[in-house]
């Protein structure tokens, strides 16, 4: 019997029970006060310090986020030369026939519309895709579109985009899957070995974050070897539930292989396919996002994934077939769509099924009122709530200055939707500190803008809190045993080094992780010397 008890320090129970000053946990469970404890029982000293339970990230891409790894470091590059200049020295030193690789700001570039040759300059003879920041655009170069057969009389592909120059031919900017994947399916995929490699490192990463589950929100059948792989060797250091993809061009018989699939890895370690994944619209960076109305800068209304009525019924499906469904809406028109949906399963979400819209970046007013009658999570991304460069550069002026308000989680939760946050890793940091802090504050890091952007949406620090515990719990369909320190509950932990709640908001994001527990089993130990989380390329 494996009995820790927790002392010395303020431990949150909840978000409405009172603090208690020592916890016990027997076997990886919360056990009651009262519990008899060994003598020789581990005592964890707190050092004056918080106890939560650990943080969730209800939407990440850790597979993404480790594969982003073994690339050149680009996220803080100014500038397309001093892309390129780092992508040739990666090329340089590497034997692969295909060089995949990312992220990159697609803000130094007006529009954010990158040209093949540019990158050409990098590298010539091999093909070369990067990822953008948000996942939903690539920048090819010259080879990497000749090695896909791209040229001026390549059809436009259902559901994506091939940005063109004038006479017709492709730039070497891709948008969205279908367009993107011309290119991606010609290359080789990693190996296994490699994957569960990125995953190792990912998911330690997440650990180092105070973080025991989280959804991966975006997996495919040919990744689910490397999930396997990683959790039957015991690789992956927080729990994992992997949200499978929908893909609209292959619904509605690719459902049947999603079940398979889901079933095949039950009784995995740590490992569970719960949920179906759709995208119902892109991002509103590249004009993907559905909008009710058109955007202030183009005669679109976007390139929405699924009709609402096929989006209803694919979601109903899902549902009957026994799965939980994860909704990326991102326009006001997706979000209402994603809304009519559960509508559509109301009564199995009363029972317990769990539907979540994540992002939800633009919600109109009128779609509100219906989230009342609903146990729907909207799972946001709590750091894109500032004015940063992307808001202000491609954001902004694509909504106009009627469609301002954005991220909206106060009237969401006061609308009646549960709140879970995420961070979509690797498009912003996993830190969840730094999530929570802007969450309360909807200020960069520099404190800016004064009194926080659109400061009428701001979550109280309990609020927050909660959104990163047991939201992500509820989210999960696991409140009944994790986000809480009740007894009973699965001992999944967090150890700060002082108590955010006593400190200035503004310097929630100081406080240091110095321990994160799954299931009991310590996944994370502050270094002694640094005693902070490690620095953390994103």
């Amino acid at each position: 019997m494996a009995v820790v008890v927790f002392t010395n320090g303020a431990i949150r129970v909840d978000g409405s029970t009172i603090d208690v000053d020592r916890l016990v946990v027997v076997d990886g469970v919360v056990v009651s006060e009262g519990s008899p404890v060994p003598a020789d029982a581990e005592v964890v000293d707190l050092e004056g310090g918080l106890l939560l339970p650990a943080f969730g990230d209800g939407h990440a891409h850790p597979l993404l986020a480790g594969r982003e790894r073994r690339g050149p470091e680009l996220r803080d590059a100014t500038s397309v030369a001093e892309i390129v200049q780092r992508v040739r020295a990666w090329a340089a030193d590497s034997d692969d026939t295909w060089l995949i690789g990312g992220s990159y700001d697609a803000t130094i570039v007006e529009g954010g519309m990158f040209d093949a040759l540019w990158l050409d300059e990098a590298e010539s003879e091999r093909p070369v895709v990067l990822h953008a920041w948000d996942y939903h655009t690539v920048w090819a170069n010259t080879a990497a579109l000749r090695a896909a057969g791209l040229d001026a009389e390549t059809p436009e592909p259902a559901l994506g985009r091939i940005v063109r120059r004038p006479d017709g031919s492709p730039l070497g900017t891709l948008v969205e899957r279908p367009a993107i994947d011309l290119v991606l399916d010609r290359a080789p995929r990693p190996s296994v070995e490699a994957d569960v490699e990125a995953l190792a490192w990912a998911t330690e990463r997440l650990a180092a974050h105070g973080i025991a589950w989280v959804q991966e929100a975006w997996t495919e059948l040919d990744d689910l070897p490397a999930w396997v792989s990683a959790a039957e060797s015991a690789r992956l250091a927080v729990d994992v539930d992997l949200a499978l993809r929908a893909d609209p061009v292959r619904w509605p018989a690719q459902l049947d292989d999603l079940r398979r699939a889901a079933d095949g890895i039950a009784g995995v370690p740590g490992l569970t396919a719960r949920t179906v994944k759709f995208f119902v619209d892109g991002i509103l960076e590249n004009h993907t996002a559905h909008l009710l109305d058109c955007y202030h800068d183009a005669r679109t209304r976007g390139l929405p994934n699924w009709h609402p009525d096929q989006l209803g019924e694919a979601v109903a499906a899902c549902d009957a077939a026994g799965f939980d469904v994860h909704l990326h809406a991102i326009g006001d028109a997706a979000v209402r769509a994603a809304i009519g949906a559960a509508e559509g399963i109301r009564e199995s979400l009363r029972r317990g099924r769990r539907l979540t819209i994540a992002h939800a970046q633009i919600v109109d007013p009128a779609d509100l009122p219906r989230l009342a009658e609903l146990e729907v999570t909207f799972c946001f991304q709590p750091q894109w709530a500032v004015p940063d460069a992307v808001m202000t550069e491609l954001t902004l002026p694509r909504l106009g200055p009627l469609r301002e308000r954005q991220y909206r989680m106060r009237a969401a939760r006061t609308a009646g939707a549960h709140l879970s946050f995420g961070s979509d890793w690797p498009v912003t940091s996993p830190d969840v500190l730094l999530g929570i802090r802007t969450a309360v504050t909807r200020q960069d890091e520099a404190g800016q803008p004064a009194g926080g952007w659109q400061p009428e949406e701001r979550l109280t620090l309990d609020e927050a809190l909660d959104a990163a515990t047991s939201g992500v719990a509820w989210q999960a369909g696991d409140d009944a045993h994790r986000g809480a320190l009740r007894p009973g509950m699965v001992a999944d932990l967090v150890w700060l080094d002082r108590d955010i709640r006593r400190e200035p908001v503004a310097r929630i994001a100081d406080a240091r992780i110095r321990g994160t527990w799954r299931r009991g089993i310590r996944t994370f130990t502050a270094s002694a010397l640094a005693g902070a989380t490690p620095p953390l390329s994103f």
